[in-house]
């Protein structure tokens, strides 16, 4: 009968000459990547609720929240950056210390976890300011007036909850670098469930409250941001594995170094998810100038990638810390094998699930449209998106598991640049190429989408191959 993992550690560094090495680590990463994959399918989950909710309520409010979730989603996605940037600083402090006395290790997490809050408060302020102007951003990029005015009334109300996820996000890198993945998780499913109910009441008018429709939704979201932050936080300072590090202790005292550590980190991190989340809203953009038909197939191929995207993502999150922790010890070897596993382990289920996608995309496809004359040619054009989007499973899985072990070695600014590169100067002039002058339309965008995909995991690969070999 084997022991249970040690819970109160960020999981034992592999020495290379143990037997099976590689198992070991694969062992340790999957303990943190499974809790953290469903973390980011939880979050998708809150989401989609809204989006539901608002379906119910009006086309209008649907298509109004879905012009202001972008606005909001790119612009969180920026300020993200640095509370990411937590989990490695963490994982190398941890590293650092993992062979000295208990408690040494104590005061730089504190002190990582303190400055991520600090960085929150400050990034916070510029970024709640664009917010207030989603109203003249919408409009300069001609959507319906009506449509602009009632996103802009959404975005108020999310306005108000973005400090409150971004520190949950620094609250949630702190708990995974400590191996704590399960916290989050749990705390996610409970803001679930908050914010279906409070969608429920305020939306529509249950409960007692008022009727609020558009506005509504915006406060819902915003007041599960503030409960999953506050339950988190309760979390870090009541379980005592958390509780140790005292995270709220000398809050008022800056300390520069590990702030500039973090912003020289967080910043392209950021940047780098900017990069992407772009280049595929571009893709719906020119996928809208082809027709109803070939947006609508989008919307449905994309959907399946966007979900499978969670595991490799939560196989390299998990990575950073597995990566950070070898890398602050000293453990060349330990870097590059668990670096390398996430890449391995990411491959292999994005193959698996390519292989779905290739042998049941019409029934894949029927989930959202029914086999009708009617939806004839949206569907054949799903079913010819997501063959190509089985041939970028692989690629997919790759490159975000090479990037996250990259941030595991303090190494952001060098993948930010080689994915803007891989996505904006291949990806997307390759889609336009295809696109529009070969007249490919919809089959040129996502063929182009493909090969940006397809250059970030070759460079980024071998980036990593590199710097693990310093």
């Amino acid at each position: 009968m084997t022991s249970p993992p040690d819970l109160t550690s960020p999981g034992p560094l592999i020495p290379a000459h143990r037997h099976h090495a590689w198992l070991l680590e694969s062992r340790e990463l999957l303990r943190l990547a499974v809790p953290l994959a469903a973390t980011q399918l939880a979050q998708m989950t809150i989401l989609a609720t809204d989006t539901i909710m608002l379906g119910h309520y009006s086309k209008e409010a649907l298509a109004a929240g879905a012009l202001g979730n972008t606005v909001y989603f790119l612009l969180w996605l920026l300020g993200c950056g640095i509370p990411m940037a937590v989990s490695p600083v963490i994982a190398h402090i941890q590293g650092q210390h993992s062979n000295s006395k208990e408690g040494r290790d104590r005061r730089g997490v504190r002190t990582a976890v303190r400055m991520g809050l600090w960085s929150v408060a400050i990034v916070s302020l510029p970024l709640m300011g664009l917010l207030f102007f989603t109203q003249p951003i919408l409009l300069f990029f001609r959507q319906q007036p009506g449509l602009a005015a009632d996103a802009a009334i959404f975005v108020s109300a999310l306005a108000i909850g973005l400090p409150f996820a971004l520190g949950f996000q620094v609250l949630r890198s702190f708990s995974t670098a400590l191996s704590h993945a399960l916290p989050p998780m749990v705390v996610l499913i409970l803001a679930i469930l908050f914010n279906a109910l409070a969608d429920y009441a305020l939306i529509f008018g249950h409960f007692g409250f008022p009727r609020l429709g558009i506005l509504g939704a915006g406060i819902a979201s915003a007041s599960s941001n503030i409960f999953a932050f506050a339950i988190m936080l309760a979390i870090a300072l009541g379980v005592p594995a958390l509780k140790r590090y005292r995270i709220l202790h000398r809050l008022t005292h800056p300390d520069w170094k590990t702030f500039g550590e973090l912003f020289q980190l967080g910043l392209p991190i950021g940047i780098t998810m900017v990069f992407e989340v772009a280049l595929f809203n571009g893709a719906a953009l020119a996928m809208g100038i082809f027709g109803l038909a070939p947006l609508a197939a989008h919307q449905i191929a994309i959907t399946i990638p966007s979900i499978t995207f969670m595991v490799p993502l939560g196989i390299g999150l998990a990575a950073t810390v597995r990566v950070g922790l070898a890398a602050g010890a000293g453990d060349q070897a330990g870097a590059r094998r668990a670096g390398f596993t996430a890449i391995a382990m990411a491959g292999l289920f994005m193959s698996v699930m390519a292989l779905v996608l290739l042998l049941w995309p019409r029934q894949i496809a029927n989930l959202w449209l029914p086999d009708i004359p009617a939806n004839a040619d949206v569907l054949a054009l799903a079913v010819s998106f997501l063959f190509i989007a089985a041939a970028f499973q692989l690629v997919d899985g790759i490159q975000v598991a090479a990037s996250l072990s990259l941030r595991g070695l303090k190494d952001a600014t060098g993948p930010m640049w080689l994915a803007g590169a891989s996505y904006w100067l291949v990806g997307a002039p390759t889609s336009m190429l295809l696109g529009f002058t070969f007249g490919m339309q919809g089959t040129g965008i996502w063929l182009g989408l493909a090969f940006g995909l397809l250059v970030a995991a070759i460079t980024l690969t071998a980036r990593f191959a590199l710097l693990s070999r310093r």
